[in-house]
């Protein structure tokens, strides 16, 4: 998967139940995708909180990418949206250690907090970053997830439920490799909009649940 900033809990669910979770970015930069903005909560309506980007480009991979200058001001944001959340005081320390980083590159400074939420959740998933490695970087698309597959001898490949048009069973079987698609059930809890809001970034998860609650919901999903 693709480094996405802060992303919704389906995406953490990814990780907990893989044994290796490689982190895909050394793949073009997306505009408007999710490596560099998510969805939270603000006056009970849903806002997107997007970090800076200086020169950026789809022609140029995400580990190519520079973070811009707005970190300080996505904090204060957070701040004013949450802190009347219930586990603000229990959370809101580890998005203040995000956001005070000085990592100038997104994809350094986007798998940072995942990391950061990853052992907060207490997952022990192993975790690879693509641009270390150099894994077949001549090939694109599902046929480079296929050879990476083959690289670390995978017998199952999970994606999000969102891939299904991207990823032939039929292509991975052919390599005796099993294509799975999480698909996250429904998860409600109380939060700050009349009615539920789905899919905002897990920062709205971790400000109205505690621990227990949240490490539950890792396990809310189905294969497919």
């Amino acid at each position: 998967m693709q480094p996405y900033l802060f992303p919704y809990i389906g995406y953490f669910q990814l990780i907990h139940v893989a044994d290796t979770f490689l982190i895909y970015d050394d793949v073009n930069y997306i505009k408007q995708g999710w490596i560099n903005r998510n969805r939270i909560l603000m006056n009970g309506a849903p806002m997107f909180f997007t970090l800076s980007l200086k020169g950026a480009s789809s022609f140029k991979k995400i580990c190519e990418t520079e973070v811009g200058d707005n970190r300080d001001k996505l904090l204060k944001t957070i701040d004013q949206a949450y802190k009347k959340a219930p586990f603000f005081d229990s959370v809101f320390p580890m998005f203040k250690d995000v956001f005070s980083q000085n990592e100038k590159n997104l994809s350094r400074f986007v798998i940072y907090s995942i990391l950061a939420v990853v052992r907060y959740l207490g997952i022990e998933t192993r975790i690879e970053i693509s641009s270390g490695k150099g894994l077949f970087s001549e090939i694109s698309n599902w046929e480079r997830v296929l050879a990476i597959c083959g690289a670390y001898q995978a017998t199952d490949y999970i994606n999000a439920s969102g891939g299904k048009e991207l990823y032939s069973r039929e292509a991975f079987a052919g390599q005796g490799i099993d294509l799975h698609f999480l698909k996250t059930e429904k998860i409600e809890y109380p939060h700050f909009a009349p009615a539920f809001v789905p899919n905002l970034s897990i920062i709205d998860v971790l400000m109205h649940n505690p621990l227990a609650t949240v490490k539950e919901y890792l396990r809310r999903f189905n294969l497919e």
